[in-house]
């Protein structure tokens, strides 16, 4: 009878996790589950939960993979293997460590199918340092996120024991100022101090002038006369004097990334918290609907490594896309913390349109305010933003991008999510030169500076200054002062044009270093020219290409916004003919052939209107941001020869990392893969400058 009324007991249980007592008749019967750490779970009727976004689950979802799997690790769950398993009372079930590590970063809701928990699992106050549950193996070729090892609590203690808190601590809403973010570690730490080689290359910038020619005659005066002002950052130093960086990522998880989107992200970004150093700081802000703050600014030793992964795995989609909220709660991050690391960055990706709170900077639309305001005015913190699939806006993530110091980035596959990401810490985690500020004035009091190209840099012409900013190891930047030569009289004597001073800081000795007198242009000023001395200089003429190639297709993008293709493909053909008859198209320039190629993949993207609106547009944008900023942007590829991508060696090493490293099939595609599991799949080929599979795929 006892047995009979406990049966009844569970079918028509309520929603909540149960221990019902035995009765005398059951406690003498031998019990299967007695190994299991878990309570006696009363299932939930089998009505699904509705998510907050009015989606409802599958009815096979709960009953048959979130009870084999535990969502948070993605590893089997199983009773009797020595791991305690929680059913919540939406009736999925997790491993008890992981839910309570999830319920610890202030999650009171259930991974799976977002319904709010009233009850929630929390560790007892007395339970013992050690814990007897041993960590689960995760092998790292069948999971889409590659943990690194976990340290046995058994052998070393945590080096970050953290104090039980009471639920309502827990759950409360987010403090109102992000003052929690970790202590440095490396105040005390012993620096490398770079050497100081004069004139060399390794531990100081690098500053190299060419004038368009090396004689003018006396009697001829030049409008617009080019000189070209060269700046190469000093190759990277060991991992251990590099500047640390502390880095927010502000990731988009609204409905629309579900599925193999979310897993690709998570993946990647399991990849960015394993090459973050422990001097490092992450935070993880997610948002859809609304944004929220998964994990505060913390070390990446191997304590944070593990919480920021499992933050990352906690993740959900769910909801619309409020991209200003996600950005907003970004800064906020860095400008409330108490401490500080030498670079500061954010990371925003999204693959959709802001639905909430301000419109594109394109479109016609007043709601919201203008997105600069969301970012701090005085320290100026680059947002590197990426526009995931055919559906984000492009204009919107490139004017965030642009106004900040950051770049645009364009990724077109989802498979390469995380080759995108790599080059983009392989250029943080390499910075060498910061807050560098070049001053460019005329010597000779005649002369005068007419323009300078200096693409999205800034340009004070009153004190003839560009603000350079920072500089990741073996970078180069390329100016071009044009000058009004007049005519001179006298003897030939060498004419002084410009004199090129350097000021910037260094990362990691924290020292001001001041190039004062480190270059000065001169030309000669005949009566007769010399023989072979009228010949422009190879460098001047590839800076002048490349500048033209990039106004080609700014043109090109303003007349295809106006819906007029026909024009702008033609501006673009016009560019590729002219640079193919230039000195150095004829010579076969490596860098006059990938602008060629980067030309006729931007008109093949201005095909159609469909096409230009699905990929061309986002293209462009990436190509634009590259060029106005001399720096490497994800976008589609062309080949291995005509890549442009201004990566340096850093960003190719850490790219080259992401493609060797080998990740299972996709859990979703894992089952109708099966049949040809006995051919596993063979390893992606190495690409130098290649990061991103980029022809528009047929719609």
């Amino acid at each position: 009878m006892g047995s009979k009324w406990r049966r009844a007991k569970v079918a028509l249980g309520v929603n909540l996790c149960l221990y019902v007592p035995k009765t005398l008749e059951e406690s003498r019967r031998p019990d299967d589950d007695a190994g299991s750490l878990s309570p006696v779970t009363v299932p939930r009727p089998t009505t699904p939960v509705p998510s907050s976004s009015g989606l409802r689950l599958p009815r096979s979802f709960s009953k048959s993979s979130s009870k084999k799997t535990c969502s948070i690790c993605l590893t089997a769950m199983k009773a009797g293997q020595g791991h305690a398993i929680f059913t919540a009372e939406c009736s999925h079930s997790f491993h008890f460590h992981c839910i309570t590590t999830n319920v610890k970063h202030g999650n009171q809701i259930c991974p799976v199918c977002r319904a709010k928990w009233n009850e929630v699992p929390l560790q007892s106050p007395n339970a013992k340092s050690k814990s007897p549950v041993k960590p689960i193996a995760r092998p790292r070729d069948n999971a889409w996120m590659t943990l690194p090892p976990r340290r046995s609590s058994q052998n070393q203690p945590s080096p970050r024991p953290e104090r039980l808190r009471p639920v309502s601590s827990i759950f409360n809403t987010e403090p109102a100022t992000f003052n929690d973010d970790e202590a440095l570690d490396h105040q005390n730490r012993p620096v490398e101090k770079k050497s100081s080689n004069p004139g060399g290359v390794t531990g100081k910038l690098e500053v190299k002038t060419y004038p368009e020619v090396s004689e003018v005659l006396r009697s001829v005066s030049l409008k617009d006369f080019a000189v070209l002002v060269n700046l190469k950052a000093p190759a990277a130093s060991t991992s251990s004097s590099r500047a640390p960086v502390d880095l927010v990522t502000v990731l988009d998880v609204s409905g629309s990334m579900a599925g193999t989107k979310l897993a690709l992200l998570k993946r990647a970004m399991g990849f960015v918290i394993q090459n973050l150093g422990p001097f490092d700081r992450l935070s993880v802000i997610s948002f859809s609907s609304t944004s929220r703050r998964n994990f505060p600014l913390r070390l990446m030793n191997e304590t944070g490594k593990q919480e920021a992964l499992q933050a990352v795995n906690s993740l959900v989609s769910n909801g619309g896309t409020n991209i200003a909220e996600g950005l907003k709660k970004g800064a906020k991050v860095l400008i409330d913390r108490r401490f500080k690391n030498s670079v500061s960055s954010i990371v925003l990706l999204s693959d959709g349109q802001d639905t909430y709170t301000m419109s594109s900077p394109t479109g016609g639309g007043t709601k919201g305010t203008d997105y600069k305001t969301l970012l701090p005015k005085e320290n100026r913190i680059p947002v590197h933003a990426f526009g995931f699939g055919a559906d984000h806006d492009a204009s919107l993530m490139h004017s965030i991008a642009e106004s900040s110091g950051g770049t645009f980035s364009f990724i077109e596959s989802e498979t390469v999510i995380q080759d995108a990401f790599a080059q983009c810490i392989g250029g943080l985690l390499s910075v060498m030169v910061q807050e560098l500020c070049v001053k460019v004035e005329c010597v000779h009091p005649v002369l005068k500076i007419g323009s300078v190209k200096a693409g999205s840099y800034r340009f004070d012409s009153r004190t003839g200054s560009i603000e350079v900013g920072d500089l990741y190891a073996e970078e180069e930047r390329n100016f071009l002062v044009n000058l009004d030569v007049p005519v001179v009289s006298g003897v030939s004597d060498p004419m002084s044009l410009l004199n090129v001073r350097c000021v910037y800081r260094d990362p990691v000795t924290k020292e001001t270093v001041d190039l004062s007198s480190c270059s000065e242009v001169k030309i000669l000023r005949p009566v007769v020219m010399s023989e072979g001395k009228n010949v422009v200089s190879v460098e001047v003429d590839r800076q002048r290409i490349r500048l033209r190639a990039a106004e080609a297709i700014s043109e090109a993008r303003v007349l295809a916004e106006r819906g007029d293709l026909t024009e702008a493909v033609s501006v673009l053909e016009t560019c590729r003919g002219v640079l193919s008859e230039t000195v150095s198209g004829r010579a076969g320039d490596p860098l006059c052939v990938s602008l060629c190629a980067e030309l006729k993949e931007t008109q093949e993207r201005m095909a159609s209107r469909q096409v230009y609106e699905t990929s061309g547009r986002a293209y462009v944008l990436a190509g634009l941001s590259s060029h106005s900023w001399q720096r490497a942007t994800a976008r589609g590829d062309m080949s291995d020869t005509t890549t442009m991508s201004y990566q340096t060696q850093s960003m190719v090493d850490m790219v080259n990392l992401s493609q060797t490293m080998n990740f299972g099939p996709p859990l979703a595609c894992s089952k109708s893969n099966s049949s040809s599991s006995a051919n596993p799949p063979a390893r992606r080929k190495l690409r130098q400058a290649l990061t991103f599979p980029a022809r528009p795929r047929p719609r």
